[in-house]
Parts: C-alpha cells; sequence; structure tokens
C-alpha cells in the first residue's frame, strides 16, 4: 500500500480553518467593492459569469461533436482476446468494495463470477466493512469460493477508496493489473482479458484504461433514460475526444484498469475524496500517464428514485469541487505538469460542471422575476451585452444542447432515448438541486459519503450484449 498521500494533494485538510478565514479574508475587498460600487462591480461580475459559462458551454458541446466525428475508443476483438494464453496472463486483483448492500451482494459475486478469466491468475476481494453486520449475514451462505473476504477495520472516514486502500494493503496480493466493481455491476465476461490484451501491445504511458459504463435498466423510467443518455454521452463520446485532445480524463468509480505498479506510483485513492476517481486520474495526468476508455460495457443500474439520485449526484458534485481544488492547489505547477489547455478543460470539467449548473438556479430565477416585473435591479445586473450573451445561452444554447442529445441517441443506435432527450431540460433541474446540495455539503460535510441505495432497478430492462461471450 503506498504511504499517506502529502497533504496538498488530498482532500484531508481543504477546508481547514485557516483556509476558510483566508477565503474569507479574500471576499472582503469584492464586498468592499460592491458597496463603494454598487453599479459597476456587481454586473461586472455577472457579465464574467456569463461569459465563463458561455465558454464552458461552448467547449463541452465541441468535445461532444469532436467524439461523434471520431471515436478513439480502444477496440480488442473477442478473437483477440481469446487467443491469450493462460500462462501468458497476468494475476488480475478485482476489488469489491460493498457497504450496506446484503439483497445484492451474492447479484454482485455471481456477475463477477462470470468473468473469463483463469482462476489461478485471478485474486477477487470482497471488501466489507466491519460494522456492517447485515451484508456479512447475507454472505454466510454465499459461494465464495473464488472470492477471498476482507474485513475492513473501522475508521474515518468510511469511504470507498478507504476500503480499496486497505484492501490493496495485505501483504500477499500478487496482482500486477488492478480493477474495481461496484456492488449492482455486470461486467463484460471478456473485460479482464480485453484490458490485458490492450496493455500488452499499448506504450509504457498508458497508465490506466477505463472500460464504458451503461445500464441494464435505462427503460425502467424516464430518470433512467435521462441518465443513460448522459452515460452514454459521457463514456462514449466526451472522454474519448478528451483523451484525444491530450487532457485529463477523469475515470469513473468503476471498471478502471490500472497497472498496480502505477497505481502505487501515484499514491493510491485519496480517503477523503468522494470522487476519489476522478481524483486519480488527474494524479494519473501528472505523473505523465495516459488515460484510454476501452471498448468494453459495464452494466450498472440506473437510479430509478430521484431522492436517491439527488444524493448520488451531489456526492459526486462534491467530489469534483474536491478535486478542482486539490488540483489547483499549485496552479502554477498543475499548468507545467499537465498544460494550459489541460487545466482549463480539468476546471470545466470537474468543479465547473456542479458550479454551472447551481448558476442555473440563479439565471432561471432572474428571468422569472425579469418576465414577471421587470425590475430595476435586473437591468443594474444585466447591461446589455450581458443580458445578450444570456439571452443567447437560452435561445440557442439549450436548444442546441437538446439537439446534440437527439443525435447522441441515433449516433449509439439507442433510436428509443429520443424522446428522453428531448426533455433533458428537466434533468437540469434536477442536476441545479443537486449541485446545490453538494455546495452545502462540501462546506459543511466534505468527506461525507452519502449512500446510494442499490437494487431498485429491474434487472436487465434494458440487457446490452455483452461481447465476446462463449
Amino acid at each position: 500500500m503506498p504511504e499517506q498521500l502529502p497533504e496538498h494533494l488530498s482532500a484531508r485538510s481543504l477546508l481547514s480553518r485557516r483556509t476558510l478565514a483566508l477565503s474569507g479574508l479574500a471576499l472582503l475587498p469584492v464586498v468592499a467593492a460592491v458597496a463603494v460600487w454598487p453599479r459597476l462591480v456587481p454586473p461586472a461580475v455577472t457579465a464574467a459569469v456569463a461569459l465563463l459559462y458561455l465558454v464552458s458551454t461552448v467547449d463541452r458541446n465541441l468535445l461532444l461533436l469532436r467524439g461523434l466525428r471520431a471515436s478513439a475508443l480502444i477496440r480488442v476483438e473477442p478473437e483477440e482476446a481469446l487467443a491469450l494464453r493462460d500462462d501468458d496472463l497476468p494475476v488480475y486483483t478485482v476489488l469489491l468494495p460493498v457497504y450496506d448492500e446484503p439483497s445484492i451482494v451474492t447479484n454482485l459475486i455471481n456477475g463477477v463470477g462470470r468473468l473469463d478469466y483463469p482462476a489461478d491468475k485471478l485474486e477477487i476481494l470482497l471488501l466489507v466493512e466491519e460494522d456492517d453486520i447485515a451484508t456479512q449475514t447475507a454472505l454466510l451462505d454465499a459461494d465464495l469460493q473464488s472470492v477471498r473476504l476482507v474485513i475492513v477495520p473501522h475508521s474515518l472516514p468510511k469511504t470507498k477508496p478507504k476500503a480499496c486502500n486497505y484492501g490493496m494493503s495485505l501483504p500477499d496480493l500478487r496482482g500486477e493489473l488492478l480493477t474495481i466493481y461496484d456492488a449492482e455491476d455486470i461486467p463484460d465476461p471478456l473485460q479482464l482479458r480485453r484490458a490485458a490484451a490492450a496493455f500488452g501491445r499499448l506504450p509504457a504511458d498508458i497508465g490506466c484504461l477505463q472500460a464504458r459504463l451503461g445500464y441494464f435498466n435505462e427503460r425502467q423510467n424516464l430518470l433512467t433514460r435521462f441518465f443513460s443518455l448522459e452515460y452514454d454521452q459521457w463514456f462514449g463520446v466526451v472522454l474519448p475526444a478528451v483523451e484525444q485532445a491530450r487532457c485529463v480524463v477523469p475515470l469513473g468509480g468503476t471498471s478502471n484498469h490500472m497497472r498496480v505498479s502505477v497505481w502505487r506510483e501515484i499514491g493510491g485513492w485519496d480517503e477523503f475524496n468522494v470522487t476519489e476517481d476522478a481524483d486519480l486520474g488527474v494524479r494519473l495526468a501528472r505523473h505523465g500517464y495516459r488515460t484510454l476508455i476501452l471498448d468494453s460495457i459495464t452494466l450498472e443500474e440506473a437510479n430509478s428514485d430521484v431522492v436517491n439520485w439527488i444524493r448520488q449526484r451531489s456526492r459526486w458534485y462534491k467530489g469534483y469541487l474536491q478535486t478542482m481544488l486539490v488540483a489547483l492547489r499549485d496552479p502554477a505547477g498543475l499548468r507545467r505538469e499537465i498544460g494550459t489547455k489541460a487545466t482549463l478543460r480539468l476546471i470545466n470539467m470537474t468543479g465547473g460542471v456542479p458550479l454551472t449548473s447551481a448558476l442555473n438556479i440563479a439565471f432561471w430565477f432572474a428571468l422569472l422575476v425579469w418576465v414577471l416585473g421587470r425590475p430595476a435591479f435586473i437591468e443594474v445586473l444585466f447591461p446589455p451585452l450581458t443580458y445578450y450573451v444570456c439571452l443567447a445561452l437560452f435561445l440557442l444554447g439549450s436548444p442546441l444542447s437538446v439537439y446534440t442529445g437527439v443525435i447522441v441517441t441515433q449516433a449509439l443506435g439507442k433510436p428509443h432515448l429520443w424522446w428522453a432527450a428531448l426533455l433533458t431540460p428537466l434533468y437540469w433541474v434536477l442536476q441545479s438541486v443537486a449541485a446545490l446540495k453538494a455546495l452545502y455539503q462540501f462546506v459543511f460535510r466534505p468527506s461525507f459519503w452519502e449512500k446510494t441505495v442499490h437494487g431498485l432497478g429491474h434487472p436487465l430492462d434494458s440487457p446490452q450484449p455483452m461481447e465476446g461471450t462463449r
């Protein structure tokens, strides 16, 4: 196990009292300027925010269009994966972190049990927290012949990366390659073989292969359709375009494949970051490693309940903020390591996501107030140039984003999602609510891992073909 991450690379002390005090002092000149020049500073701030929002929106749509034009997915055909002799395959460590999952943990074991990989080259670690008696009880009658049960001692923070770091600290591990699967995952049976084959022919600077993620219950309701469309765009289109531009690829929380030596070199997972996957993607890039997207699908459960979805999404957004601010502790050093373009895009793809989602609420409220009464303070906040930028975003940017979503449904062979793409403004409202909650928890509960309830989906409502099965 790597040593504990140094403080400047961890979210451990991101919001210390000293940091909060310095932030408060930094805001004092802004507050003073607003008080002295009330008709100059607020509209200047609004104009700057609107401009940044415009740039952020344009960049995200450009990535989507570039990804649609030329896919940079790493493909390993079933024949190539199956041609590897068992004796030539590396030992694979598979981590299965679970917490309070008594109803679906056996499904996880069965799903991972379908992996086509020689048993003597596979070490599967089921990581269960010491105080999770319900899950431990559910495992009493489970077939654990091919799975090693690891009890994670109680300690804080109680997070997934802490459990995974503990699993990797076991002295007798033999793994050369490493991956993680979540409680509800159903991976492509050939995924490990595909990853091993890809690593065998790729250059040494490829530090990680992120498999694509999809959903087995995407047809369950409108929310799962929204979620599926978002994931298809992110893992199938946007992230390959990001890598092609040589920018930082924020990892997904599951099915990311790495060499164990690389994982140790970059310091393992940050136990205090609630999107440890995105943070790991940043550190891979800072160490000179690239992350490619492997064309192999892991099916997950799309959140079908609105409240549960907001809990999950607010945690992701909080982690994006943590990841961005940790990286920006030394902005000059970050720029030297990954470049100017990659630094700006990292900001846009991590902290920029919840911040723009939260701003949507403010802009929508301003629009509503203006339509209802045209008060004078709105005219002050939105001078003509700012007003027309916001109007263009509303009248042109929003329909363009919806239209792009419809194009993606056709390009990815999922025409049944077209009507969900037309209704995505409803999804933006949910994202804004989650962003506001994330901002609150970022300040008051930064390392709290809000549990996502699994088992609400209908298994294999919309199964996708599992490539390479025999």
